[in-house]
């Protein structure tokens, strides 16, 4: 089910909150951190993680990956890493979504209020464009947070 409240359906993709199953728990996606921030009623300051479609459109943001983590960031699912206090994640749209398919890179946030539970009306409210299976929206665990560099890896989440 997708559904969209304004008219010229994709004419601005980049200023839409879009409400939808991510690969780990239900989360809002959008290009607009400012946008998302004021919906978490969180510090504007505070980072948000970018997931990207894939490692291509990482790559074409100019981010790097410490040669020793490579292989370690390419295998991990459901995990994010944070190099030079760079946050990201690889994770292709795990609905199938032409919509979600076209961004090949958001800004990703749990679907709730900063420090409250998941709450289907108010992420309906908040939400302009809600993408949604046979399955629904529910609730799983957070990705692992790992913060990596040359030498180590340090487990944060």
């Amino acid at each position: 089910m997708v559904n969209i409240d304004s008219t010229p359906r994709l004419l601005s993709l980049d200023q839409k909150v879009i409400l939808t199953q991510t690969d780990t728990t239900v989360g809002f996606l959008s290009q607009n951190g400012a946008k998302l921030a004021n919906i978490k009623s969180r510090s504007p300051h505070k980072p948000f993680i970018k997931v990207f479609q894939d490692f291509k459109s990482f790559h074409k943001f100019g981010l790097r990956i410490p040669k020793r983590q490579k292989n370690r960031v390419r295998r991990m699912k459901r995990s994010t890493f944070i190099v030079k206090n760079d946050s990201f994640r690889i994770a292709p749209a795990p609905l199938n979504s032409a919509l979600l398919r076209a961004m090949e890179w958001s800004y990703s946030t749990s679907a709730n209020e900063s420090g409250k539970d998941f709450e289907r009306s108010f992420c309906e409210q908040k939400a302009d464009i809600i993408i949604e299976d046979k399955r629904g929206l529910y609730e799983e665990s957070a990705s692992n947070i790992y913060k990596i560099n040359n030498k180590k890896t340090v487990r944060l989440r």
